[in-house]
């Protein structure tokens, strides 16, 4: 099973659209949640390479964006196969 981390912040309704995509394949995550910066918030930028916006999704340390780019990998059939890597 590959290791899914998800940036997010507690109001972030795409947050919530991306954790239930993940939920509904049976896809556990490890969830970080950025709502007051910090350290976490300064990982998240750099490891999505400035991008600040959230959610912000890794799959096994792939960088696979945000909610938006998660269900455009799900629609293409591609998100199956990156999960069952």
């Amino acid at each position: 099973m590959p290791v899914v981390e998800i940036y997010t912040k507690g109001f972030c309704p795409y947050c919530w659209r991306a954790k239930e995509l993940l939920d509904a394949k049976g896809i556990e995550f490890r969830e970080i949640s950025v709502d007051f910066g910090g350290p976490d918030k300064q990982a998240m930028v750099q490891r999505a390479r400035g991008r600040t916006t959230v959610p912000q999704i890794f799959i096994d340390d792939r960088h696979v964006g945000g909610c938006d780019d998660l269900m455009a990998l799900d629609r293409a059939g591609k998100l199956d196969e990156l999960l069952a890597a």
